[in-house]
């Protein structure tokens, strides 16, 4: 089984950390990159048995970020001085992830929604914004619905509602993911990130044992989907592994797509939808367009010109 194969079949969730195709292009001159603050807090904090790392970067508005499956909060590196030029990110690596130990637990979303409400009441937050991306959406998701009161404006990205969202090839090849592929994925992007930083790199197949448990479980969370009382966002890729008829229905689910917005925006809903051009499931946490799509909503402010303003002028 080729590194790309294996890179697919793990991706249920986004367990992917780099582009799929990445190690098949010409390198390319770095561009110059901004830094993001360095952490003005770091630690772990327990939550249903979990001993989670997090780290507080930046000032301004809390926003928990979680990332995607068979990754950390480092994923996020490329994106991480736009989100802290402005807010304070609270970063959190999930179970069995980056700096946080497996545990005994199941990986569960529902499990780790919970764990999420839990950590900002912990680390002294009422109230935070949420964006997760993939495995970190569907947290996120789930921290919503169990605790409405806790989440402030919710973005999800890449990541479904229900399992049948995903294209259908993607299911069998998620579902075949176990410890064995552990020797096999050692020189994949995944694996070198958590060895660069797990506490026990010997867990990885274990890792992939309790993600593969996790992927063959089928699910369908419109139950959750519809205790969102606060504004959602959902963000997509054009070429997402989720399907585009499952993300049209996840929109109208929230409200949306359901009729014209009117001249007025009288009819305009409160909840958005984002699909990035040009973009991967493998891509999209990294995007340079993901951080300015996703903060005005996040500043409930409205980038959208007025006609009838302009006209005026």
């Amino acid at each position: 089984m080729s590194i790309r194969i294996i890179a697919t079949a793990i991706a249920a969730l986004a367990v992917s950390l780099v582009p799929a195709f990445a190690e098949a292009q010409e390198p390319k001159p770095a561009a110059p990159q901004a830094t993001a603050a360095e952490p003005s807090k770091k630690g772990r904090v327990e939550a249903g048995g979990i001993s989670y790392y997090y780290e507080i970067r930046g000032e301004g508005e809390p926003l928990l970020l979680l990332h995607g499956g068979l990754g950390s909060v480092d994923m996020f590196a490329p994106i991480m001085p736009a989100l802290t030029e402005h807010r304070q990110v609270i970063a959190v690596d999930l179970q069995g992830h980056g700096r946080t130990p497996l545990g005994k637990r199941p990986i569960s979303l529902e499990a780790m929604g919970a764990d999420m409400g839990e950590i900002v009441s912990d680390l002294g937050y009422r109230q935070v914004d949420v964006l997760g991306y993939s495995m970190g959406g569907g947290i996120a998701l789930q921290m919503a619905a169990q605790a409405p009161e806790k989440v402030r404006r919710l973005v999800i990205a890449s990541a479904p509602f229900a399992k049948r969202g995903f294209f259908p090839e993607m299911i069998p090849q998620q579902e075949s993911v176990t410890g064995a592929m552990a020797e096999m994925m050692k020189d994949t992007p995944m694996f070198i990130s958590y060895k660069a930083v797990a506490p026990d790199v010997s867990e990885f197949p274990r890792l992939l044992d309790a993600m593969g448990d996790l992927m063959r479980r089928d699910y369908d969370f419109s139950d959750a989907v519809a205790k969102l009382t606060m504004p959602v966002m959902l963000v997509f890729g054009d070429s997402d592994m989720v399907r585009p008829e499952h993300i049209v229905e996840f929109y109208q689910k929230l409200g949306g797509g359901l009729k014209d917005a009117g001249w007025m925006r009288e009819n305009m809903p409160k909840n958005r939808l984002a699909i990035l051009p040009d973009l991967t499931h493998y891509e999209a946490f990294a995007s340079p367009a993901l951080a300015p799509t996703v903060l005005p909503f996040l500043d409930g402010k409205s980038n959208a010109p007025n006609w009838a303003e302009q006209v005026k002028k």
